[in-house]
């Protein structure tokens, strides 16, 4: 009697997790129905934007962001970009206003051409054109990311060097 009470008492316990996770699974997919996402609510993710690279209207690459400034409101006013050195050596950041920024998901084309595929801050062209007749080009472009290739902004890295140091702390 002891060993059929214990063997009860084991499966019982054996099948709790089970049924357990077979409803899980259920709520789970309901959940996976309701979810949204970046790409298709034309919103980028500000993590990703850290690092980016930012050229001048000649592609030449000028910096890079380190960080996204907010206002009261919570808009991104400015942003920091760091310019000049070498291995991080000798680089110092700078400010410059979200709004003078041009953004594109086209990757940087030499520079003897244009890219067409600017857009305003903000506005969040998630897909590019697939006009190169490259395999790895069409692949790249028509792939949705929540975030640019690279941004654009109209000056020169001797400009960006001339200007103040921007400080965090202060």
């Amino acid at each position: 009697m002891r060993t059929l009470t214990a063997a009860v008492i084991g499966l019982a316990l054996l099948a709790t997790p089970a049924l357990a996770q077979s409803n899980n699974n259920t709520s789970n997919a309901t959940n996976n129905q309701q979810q949204q996402n970046a790409s298709s609510m034309n919103l980028w993710q500000s993590s990703k934007m850290i690092g980016l690279d930012v050229y001048n209207q000649q592609n030449n690459k000028i910096g890079d962001i380190k960080e996204l400034l907010l206002d009261k409101d919570g808009k991104v006013a400015q942003v920091a970009i760091g310019v000049g050195g070498f291995l991080g050596m000798g680089e110092h950041d700078v400010a410059v206003k979200w709004s003078d920024l041009k953004f594109t998901n086209e990757p940087v084309k030499s520079s003897t051409t244009t890219s067409s595929n600017t857009m305003a801050p903000g506005a969040a062209k998630t897909t590019g054109s697939a006009s190169s007749t490259s395999s790895s080009a069409s692949s790249t472009s028509s792939t949705k990311k929540n975030y640019p290739d690279h941004a654009v902004l109209n000056a020169t890295k001797d400009q960006l060097k001339a200007m103040p140091q921007f400080n965090y702390s202060k």
